[in-house]
């Protein structure tokens, strides 16, 4: 689910100056919207915080390159979140990442070699990073970021029911990585 707009009528003003070359005002448009989109990229990116560094990057920099093309159909922020998180997406493809592999159940630990309390959200942060990547994708997408199934298959190239069954045999993955029955 996009972010709700922070500064509507400031992101406007600004966003077509920068499309004029104004650096400043693209200034202005980062401080706004980096943490939001350093978020998100950081979950997709299971956690790694220089792979997330570089995606954030990437996607400010491929921001400032499209902003001319902007048509304000929608609030900016709704525009560079998309924009970044189909650049986690593409960056994803790119690495040619299975969207079906999981780990070997075999694999996995026995209930209570992980040891999880509710409140360590490093631990949480970890199972996750485990994921695949496509996995990690559709879980962060629908349970974190609230996109819906339709939304996921699209920007993922996937059927709907492939998305949702990703994103139950990860919630299976954490659930048995993080100890809890099923």
């Amino acid at each position: 689910m996009p972010p709700a707009p922070v500064a509507a009528d400031d992101d406007i003003d600004d966003a077509r100056a920068a499309a004029d070359g104004d650096r400043r005002a693209f200034q202005r448009l980062y401080r706004r919207h980096v943490d939001r989109i350093h978020g998100a990229l950081y979950r997709l990116a299971g956690y790694d915080h220089a792979r997330a560094e570089d995606l954030t990057q990437e996607a400010f920099v491929r921001a400032w390159q499209k902003l001319p093309g902007f048509r304000h159909e929608s609030a900016f922020g709704t525009w560079l979140y998309r924009l970044a998180i189909n650049v986690a997406l593409m960056e994803l493809r790119a690495r040619r990442a299975d969207p079906v592999g999981f780990v070997d159940e075999e694999q996995l630990p026995e209930h209570g070699e992980t040891p999880f309390c509710a409140a360590e959200r490093e631990e949480l942060e970890r199972a996750i990073g485990k994921l695949p990547p496509r996995a990690r994708a559709v879980l962060v997408l629908h349970d974190v970021e609230g996109w819906r199934h339709e939304e996921i298959g699209n920007e993922l190239d996937m059927a709907v029911g492939t998305s949702k069954a990703q994103l139950h045999r990860a919630r299976q993955f954490l659930r048995k990585v993080l100890g809890e029955t099923p």
